[in-house]
C-alpha cells in the first residue's frame, strides 16, 4: 500500500470519526480528560497518565438539547459542544477541565458540571493579567489543579512526570510547526483543507500518536511534486475555535489558497513551547499566561502603539513569512473577547497594506452560503 495514502487515510479517519481513538483507549482502561480551550495545560493532564482530548462541536448538527439549559446568547461554539456532550458524543470522558476564559465558559461551568455528571470536574482559575504577581498566582492555581488530578486518579504527579510531558508536547508542537513550514512554498505542499483536517485529527489523539502521524505526514508531503498554475491569492484566517473545513474549502474552490492561520486549534496552540531549563510548573505557567496570544490576556506597555505591537506584532511576521495577500477575520456571534479586538486587528493588518474581510459566524453550516458569497467576492477583489 502506498505509504502516503496510509498517513492521509489516518488523518481522514480521525477527522471524520473524531474521538474514536480515545474512545478505544478508554475501553482498554485509560482515563480521559476533556478540555475546551488552548489555555488548559495539556502537559499536566499527560503527566497524570490521563489522555487529554479537546472537545469540538459539529457545525452540521443543529443545537437542540442544549437549548433547554443555556440561553441562546451564549457563545454558539460553547452551546454546540455542550449539545454534543448531552447527546452522548463524549460519553467516554472521565472528567472535564473548564478554564476561566470568557463569560460563556465561566457562567456555564456549573451547568456543565451538574448536567454531565462526570466523575471529575475542575474549574481552572486562569488570571487575565500577565505580570509577575499573576504568574505567581497562576503557578499556585496549577498546583491546585495537580492536586485535584492526583486525588481523582490516585496517582502522584512527580516533577519528572511534568518534565517528560513538557518534552513530548514540545516535540508535538515542533512537528506541527514543521508541517506549517511546508505551506510557505508556491504552491504550498499541503493545502489549507488538508491542514485543517490534520489540526482537528491531532486534537483527538494521544500526544505520542499525534507526533507519529504528523512526522510521517511531513516526510510524505515533502516528496510531493507540485506544478504551479500561476499565482493564487494567499489567504490567512484569523479567529478562535474554527475546527471545520468549510472556510478553507470555499477559499480554495474560489481560486485562492489558505496558507496560514491564527486560530486557537492552529498556530495559537503550536507556536510557543514550554521552556525546559526552568522549574517545570513555573515554565508551564509562563507558557500559557505569557506566550499564548489570546484576546483575554492583557499585555500593556508605556504607549498605545507599543501595546498594539506587543499584542499583534507576530501577525506581521506570519504575513511576511507566508506571503499573505489577504486576511479573513472571523468571530463567533456573542463572542465579546474576540469581538472587542476586531477594530484593532483589522486596523493593524490594513496598516500593513493587507486587505481584511471581517465576518461574524454562528458555528453553524447554515452560515456557509452567506460566507461563500462574501469570500468569493473578496478573492475576486484580490485577483483584479
Amino acid at each position: 500500500m502506498n505509504e502516503e495514502k496510509s498517513y492521509s487515510k489516518r488523518v481522514e479517519e480521525e477527522f471524520k470519526n473524531y474521538g474514536k481513538r480515545v474512545k478505544e483507549l478508554k475501553a482498554s482502561g485509560k482515563r480521559v480528560i476533556g478540555y475546551l480551550s488552548p489555555i488548559v495545560p495539556v502537559e499536566i493532564i499527560t503527566a497524570s497518565g490521563a489522555i487529554p482530548i479537546r472537545l469540538k462541536g459539529d457545525v452540521y448538527e443543529a443545537v437542540t438539547t442544549a437549548n433547554g439549559y443555556m440561553e441562546t446568547i451564549v457563545c454558539p461554539f460553547v452551546r454546540n459542544v455542550f449539545d454534543s456532550a448531552l447527546k452522548g458524543k463524549y460519553g467516554f470522558l472521565d472528567g472535564l477541565v473548564m478554564p476561566h476564559l470568557c463569560d460563556s465558559m465561566d457562567r456555564t461551568a456549573d451547568i456543565w458540571n451538574y448536567n454531565l455528571g462526570l466523575n471529575y470536574f475542575h474549574f481552572l482559575n486562569v488570571p487575565h493579567v500577565t505580570d509577575e504577581p499573576s504568574l505567581d498566582f497562576f503557578k499556585e492555581i496549577l498546583s491546585i489543579f495537580i492536586s485535584s488530578l492526583e486525588r481523582f486518579l490516585e496517582r502522584e504527579i512527580r516533577e519528572e512526570d511534568l518534565r517528560m510531558a513538557i518534552e513530548v508536547h514540545n516535540r508535538n508542537r515542533g512537528a506541527m510547526r514543521k508541517l506549517y513550514e511546508l505551506r510557505k512554498s508556491e504552491p504550498p505542499l499541503i493545502n489549507g483543507v488538508e491542514m485543517m483536517k490534520v489540526l482537528v485529527a491531532t486534537m483527538g489523539l494521544p500526544v505520542g500518536e499525534s507526533i507519529s502521524m504528523v512526522e510521517g505526514l511531513i516526510e510524505e508531503v515533502s516528496e510531493r511534486k507540485l506544478i504551479s498554475d500561476g499565482h493564487k491569492p494567499r489567504i490567512m484566517i484569523i479567529g478562535d475555535q474554527i475546527d471545520y473545513t468549510s472556510l478553507s474549502e470555499t477559499i480554495e474552490d474560489g481560486g485562492g489558497i489558505h496558507v496560514m492561520d491564527d486560530i486557537s486549534i492552529g498556530s495559537k496552540a503550536y507556536w510557543a513551547d514550554v521552556e525546559v531549563d526552568k522549574d517545570p510548573l513555573y515554565a508551564i505557567a509562563e507558557r500559557y499566561l505569557r506566550k499564548l496570544k489570546l484576546p483575554t490576556f492583557v499585555e500593556s506597555s508605556d504607549t498605545y502603539s507599543e501595546t498594539v505591537e506587543k499584542r499583534f506584532g507576530y501577525l506581521k511576521d506570519f504575513i511576511e513569512e507566508f506571503r499573505v495577500d489577504g486576511v479573513i477575520l472571523v468571530t463567533f456571534r456573542y463572542c465579546d473577547p474576540y469581538g472587542f479586538e476586531v477594530p484593532l486587528i483589522k486596523g493593524y493588518i490594513e496598516d500593513l497594506g493587507i486587505p481584511v474581510l471581517y465576518m461574524e459566524d454562528e458555528y453553524s453550516a447554515s452560515t456557509i452560503p452567506r460566507a461563500k458569497t462574501r469570500i468569493e467576492a473578496f478573492l475576486e477583489m484580490l485577483m483584479e
